[in-house]
């Protein structure tokens, strides 16, 4: 309804890896500089990633539409995420003097849609 109207609407899911996400928490347990990030929360969590998996995949399925895609990012490298997130995000919006060259095209390593199983509602990129 909102793409219909004429509203612009973009969806990312930055995809991290397991390993990833374990050597970030135990990074926040460490470091005094990111102590502050660190939850119980976050804890329990990395005990639920299986359950998550499966939400996750069947969130994908019921609102990944034609009118408004998601689009993943892996990020397990956090620079390189953010900034293909950028060049896809400005490459996809139209606007006035869009200088294609300066933005550069994205890394399809790192950007993707997901393809999803409907049987096992199951997503890979």
């Amino acid at each position: 309804m909102l793409v219909r109207s004429g509203i612009y609407l973009f969806k990312y899911w930055f995809s991290v890896t397991a390993e990833e996400q374990r050597k970030r928490l135990k990074k926040r347990q460490t470091d005094p500089l990111k102590q502050w990030k660190l939850t119980p929360i976050d804890q329990f969590a990395v005990t639920k990633w299986d359950e998550y998996t499966k939400a996750k995949n069947a969130m994908f399925f019921y609102t990944n539409t034609a009118d408004a895609p998601w689009t993943i990012i892996k990020s397990d490298d956090k620079k390189r995420a953010r900034l293909n997130c950028m060049r896809h995000f400005l490459t996809a919006l139209p606007y006035d003097n869009k200088d294609i060259h300066a933005i550069r095209q994205t890394d399809n390593l790192i950007v993707g849609h997901p393809t999803i199983n409907a049987q096992s509602k199951e997503h890979k990129i």
